[in-house]
């Protein structure tokens, strides 16, 4: 079973949903990759509404319905597993946000899989 120390990291990512890398959208090749590197999992948060540098607004309203919503992917692990991703993200990433942060890993568990 995997585990993860109770002091993790936590990084987020904050890009748009049109953001591409290599034709293809930029939040499915983050996570890719973060599985190459078999990081501990990864979350993809599409958001309603949002704004970043150039404070264009991006929102999913019906009458403004927007082709480049807020995209946030989470994933926590150990600091230096995290850090094997850094070197991708400075090169995929053009625009946006990439925070880290500690975090308490409070629980981390893998059930079995049910047949």
């Amino acid at each position: 079973m995997t585990r993860l120390p109770e002091n993790g990291m936590l990084l987020r990512i904050f890009i748009g949903e049109s953001d591409k890398y290599d034709g293809k959208p930029l939040y499915e090749q983050i996570v890719y990759e973060a599985r190459r590197l078999k990081l501990a999992g990864a979350t993809v948060i599409r958001g309603i509404m949002g704004f970043g540098a150039h404070s264009h607004l991006h929102t999913a309203k019906v009458l403004r319905l927007s082709e480049d919503l807020p995209i946030v992917i989470e994933i926590t692990d150990k600091e230096e597993n995290i850090n094997k991703l850094i070197p991708f993200l400075d090169k995929t990433v053009e625009e946006g946000l990439i925070t880290m942060e500690k975090v308490k890993v409070i629980k981390y568990r893998c059930g079995e899989h049910k047949k």
